[in-house]
């Protein structure tokens, strides 16, 4: 098993990596900021956001970040000055939103839903125009899609199951089906490697799992708090990232313990490009 690493310690709950720019970018939960660690474990607080969660990033094509402040229902943009402008309202389609991930046009998803209510995911087309592209799910987690554009996969973490729908020429989402089942694990943020197969953290059973189409564990990684997410990246893209920190619930999310890592360790394939 190849050794775990602390990359960066001291953080509140980071989330939703992202390997930009040759530096690891995440949001920083409870601090409302956007953070980059290099390898040498030196952070810089990149984007400051004056709303109440910077949920999950990404990017657009021509390079602006795009933030999910999931609580106010709104996508925003980075532009190149520095400000914050939103890209787009999503209140109207769901109280809560979550997980972000752009495909290679330029389309933009966007899932949530809120407590209590059906999981759905959303589409911001590359045109501006926002529709509801899936629903039913229980609670709709980690996303990515596949390099040739076709596939998104998603975390559906109430369910232990990770659903992949084909991503048609219009942006909508169809054949909805189980990509992979996985008893006893509760799936969260996930990325992809160039074998095939998805990692994924675990919260509750403090972990980072490597799963195969169908089922079959590869890899388990533990922990010793909740893993949230992860991501593949590094000089060859066969370093894994991983957001581990303990987890008591929201409210405790801006306390003084400050348990949030950045771990690191060898993965045995690389990452594509895409979250």
């Amino acid at each position: 098993m190849p050794e775990v690493q602390t990359l960066l310690a001291g953080l509140a709950f980071g989330e939703s990596p992202r390997w930009h720019e040759d530096r690891l970018w995440f949001s920083n939960w409870g601090m409302q900021e956007i953070v980059a660690v290099n390898l040498a474990g030196k952070s810089e607080v990149m984007v400051r956001v004056p709303t109440t969660i910077p949920f999950c990033i990404d990017w657009l094509p021509d390079g602006r970040l795009l933030v999910v402040s999931g609580r106010e229902g709104l996508l925003l943009r980075r532009e190149p000055t520095g400000e914050l402008v939103t890209h787009a309202t999503l209140s109207n389609l769901g109280s809560i939103w979550n997980e972000i991930v752009v495909d290679g046009r330029g389309n933009i998803y966007v899932n949530g839903g809120g407590f209590g209510a059906p999981g759905i995911i959303a589409v911001v087309t590359n045109n501006g125009l926002v529709r509801q592209v899936a629903t039913g799910l229980e609670f709709p987690n980690g996303m990515a899609i596949t390099p040739d554009n076709k596939t998104l996969l998603v975390a559906d973490s109430h369910t232990s199951q990770l659903l992949a729908f084909n991503i048609d020429e219009d942006a909508s989402l169809s054949n909805q089906r189980v990509w992979a089942r996985i008893e006893g694990f509760a799936p969260d943020g996930i990325c992809l490697d160039t074998e095939g197969a998805v990692w994924f953290g675990d919260v509750p059973n403090k972990c980072c799992v490597r799963v195969r189409k169908g089922g079959e564990i590869l890899q388990k990684i533990q922990l010793d708090r909740g893993c949230f997410a992860c991501m593949l990246g590094g000089i060859d893209a066969q370093m894994l990232f991983m957001m581990a920190a303990e987890w008591h619930g929201f409210e405790h999310m801006d306390n003084a313990q400050r348990t949030g890592q950045v771990l690191i360790t060898h993965a045995p394939a690389p990452g594509i490009s895409q979250p």
